[in-house]
């Protein structure tokens, strides 16, 4: 097997050589035999699988953020500030950070499948009624239990890949369910903020639970039934167990770290630019601040690309990619000039999604056992990073503009590149002693 896949290769390297070998992926399609029943591209149940998680992945998405290009117009609408209106997703996306370990668990009873469908359902029904909220208060209220909700979805969808899918097409895999997370907040936002621009930001609340519904069906009728599920009880003291060996793993806590700080990024961005487009001199109209997130198609295309990435250059190779291009990202974003920012939120943006896939999908494979727990973690962390650098971008922009914004993008950025700088060295001083160990 080449190096690249290798378990000292899993982006973050492990602390001690017998862990690293310990490590291993799991078999590569030409290890696997005929009699192997997972998933593979080109099959039909592939297909449909790809298609429902894409679904759920767009619904996921376009719920948790469908405040987000209204901001401007809550804050007008209900006389609130620009912080104070951020709570609107900063609260949904805490409460996704918050259920999302106990509904891990659920799924290992109830199933995956199960699991993903009650919590959309659930979810899209909450989208129809969140227009409806009458104040700041209730309606923080109701987005924080509809991410609470969305919760079931993230790491029961990674748990359902890593078993029904053969390893060699999983970051393929796991990069078409970004894909449709991409499309989601980049369909929820330009469709509210459009209707919104005619009729209203609870009108365009009303259009993203409408589109909800019907993702949360689509998905329902599309999704494989697991044939490598295996329902088990588990107790608060194996979950307890579980967690602590997760949290006690140096390779998973580096990749949790990532995530979250990725996302502390795309949060605080996207939590701002609404605020800053439509103010002068841009001075930019609903509609057309919502369409901004058009930019989100470069997600799509740079977490399905996520897999290619990392067969070039290893998976902390695209991690430094990753981290690159947010960085110039973010620096493009101070000019004055709007083909300069919008520029820059197109590299902000591919970059953010291609590292979002790479430190996924290394959870996925770098945990042996307790994966929907391994993968509830990084969701707690990564969406935990997007209620965090909301609301501290929003403070930041107010207190210091849209350059208070950038620092604080920077400082994460800078964080997560030092974390796979250590990594790299980890490594490197791993194969040594391996080497050495073997030449004795």
């Amino acid at each position: 097997m080449p190096p690249a896949d290798t378990g000292a290769s899993v982006v973050i390297a492990r602390s001690d050589a017998s862990t690293a070998s310990s490590l291993s992926p799991l078999p590569s399609s030409s290890n696997v035999g005929s009699d192997d029943t997972r998933l593979v591209p080109g099959g039909s149940g592939y297909r449909r699988m790809s298609f429902a998680l894409f679904a759920a992945g767009v619904a996921t998405f376009a719920l948790l953020y469908s405040t987000q290009a209204l901001l401007p117009a809550i804050s007008g609408g209900l006389g609130v500030t620009a912080d104070q209106a951020s709570w609107t997703v900063s609260a949904a996306t805490g409460g996704l950070a918050l259920a999302v370990v106990p509904l891990s668990a659920l799924s290992e009873r109830f199933g995956r499948r199960a699991t993903m469908t009650a919590a959309l359902c659930v979810a899209a029904l909450l989208g129809l009624l969140v227009p409806f909220a009458p104040d700041l208060g209730s309606l923080i209220a109701l987005r924080t239990v509809q991410g609470a909700a969305l919760a079931g979805v993230p790491a029961s969808a990674m748990a359902y890949l890593a078993e029904e899918v053969r390893p060699k097409a999983l970051v393929g895999a796991i990069g078409l369910f970004v894909a449709g997370n991409a499309i989601g907040g980049m369909t929820g936002r330009i469709l509210a903020g459009w209707v919104a621009q005619a009729w209203g930001w609870r009108a365009g609340l009303c259009a993203v639970g409408a589109l909800a519904v019907v993702c949360a069906l689509t998905f329902r009728l599309m999704i494989p039934k697991a044939r490598h599920f295996t329902p088990s009880t588990v107790s608060a003291s194996s979950l307890a167990r579980t967690l602590r060996a997760h949290l006690t793993d140096p390779l998973l806590c580096r990749l949790y770290a990532i995530g979250a700080l990725f996302m502390t990024v795309f949060g605080a961005v996207y939590t701002v630019i609404g605020y800053r487009l439509a103010e002068a001199p841009f001075s930019l109209p609903q509609g057309v601040v919502g369409s901004i997130f058009l930019i989100y198609l470069v997600g799509t295309a740079s977490s399905a690309a996520a897999g290619t990435l990392v067969a070039r250059l290893g998976r902390r190779g695209a991690l430094y990619l990753a981290l690159g291009t947010t960085a110039v990202g973010l620096l493009l974003t101070v000019t004055s000039s709007l083909t300069a920012i919008l520029v820059g939120l197109v590299l902000i943006t591919a970059g953010f999604f291609a590292g979002h896939a790479v430190a996924s999908s290394s959870v996925s494979r770098a945990a042996t056992t307790g994966r929907a727990q391994a993968s509830a973690l990084y969701q707690f962390a990564y969406y935990a990073g997007s209620s965090v650098g909301g609301t501290l971008g929003a403070i930041a922009f107010r207190a210091a503009g849209w350059e208070g914004t950038v620092v604080l993008g920077l400082l994460a950025m800078v964080a997560a590149a030092s974390i796979t700088l250590y990594a790299t060295h980890r490594a490197a001083v791993q194969r040594r002693l391996l080497i050495a160990a073997a030449r004795r």
